[in-house]
């Protein structure tokens, strides 16, 4: 049976890993390399970066912190942010990633993830897909274009049938609050794909981890708890365990 993967997925702000909440104020995690060696220790068993300065200023992808955090990382290890080329893919996987997220350019052009599928396997390609609730409706937020009047559903299907290997699943409106991942979300997507889905944004205690995984999680990524509150990954793992669901453990 496949093991549930907890994963850490912070933010490259200013040369610093950074934790955001629903996208606003950001908080200081630490130095990427100093990060990923805390994270190397503590039996995560993936590491999400995603670049908001290339994201959203237009600036290049920081290709030397990507190659000093794969230096250091002993997981896998996935970078997005200013993704919009095959090019930009080559230069994040040649820095030292082993996977691309997306979001921006999947939602104006699905086709790019056919596109990397095709040349570096859908195992390398993670859509992140940011999901706000409005008046009782979940739609698609975008950083830079706000709110759009697109089914996160219909969307997640569309990057399956292109080729994506998995979906972030992020929750605008749970992302740095620790007041659990929104398992209403997460009852939508049941049983509609066929590839993992990653949930993001609001957990704040093991149970949390044990309730999106209840309600049709694959995969569950954080980093609040990882390093503002006294919970372990290993601790949150063996309450994983001890509900019955396959971790991987020290």
């Amino acid at each position: 049976m496949l093991k549930h993967r907890l994963i850490p997925c912070v933010l490259l702000k200013d040369w610093q890993l950074v934790k955001s909440i629903q996208f606003g104020s950001f908080r200081t995690i630490g130095h990427p390399t100093a990060t990923v060696r805390v994270y190397n220790a503590r039996n995560v068993d993936e590491l999400i970066v995603l670049d908001i300065d290339a994201s959203l200023n237009n600036e290049p992808i920081n290709t030397e912190i990507i190659t000093d955090m794969a230096n250091e990382c002993f997981m896998p290890l996935t970078i997005g942010g200013g993704i919009k080329t095959i090019e930009d893919v080559y230069t994040v996987l040649g820095a030292g990633a082993d996977k691309v997220s997306i979001n921006s350019e999947a939602i104006k052009r699905p086709s790019f993830i056919k596109e990397i599928a095709t040349i570096f396997g859908s195992q390398c390609v993670v859509c992140s897909i940011d999901i706000k609730k409005v008046d009782g409706t979940y739609r698609v937020f975008n950083k830079k274009n706000g709110l759009l009047d697109i089914d996160p559903i219909e969307l997640a299907k569309e990057y399956e049938a292109q080729g994506a290997g998995e979906i972030l699943l992020t929750s605008i409106d749970q992302e740095g609050t620790t007041q659990g991942y929104d398992t209403e979300l997460l009852k939508l997507f049941a049983n509609t794909l066929h590839i993992p889905i990653i949930i993001n944004g609001g957990m704040g205690k093991p149970q949390d981890g044990v309730e999106a995984l209840q309600n049709g999680a694959d995969a569950l990524a954080a980093a609040f708890i990882f390093h503002f509150t006294q919970y372990t990954p290993q601790m949150i793992k063996e309450e994983l365990s001890r509900h019955h669901y396959p971790v991987r453990l020290l």
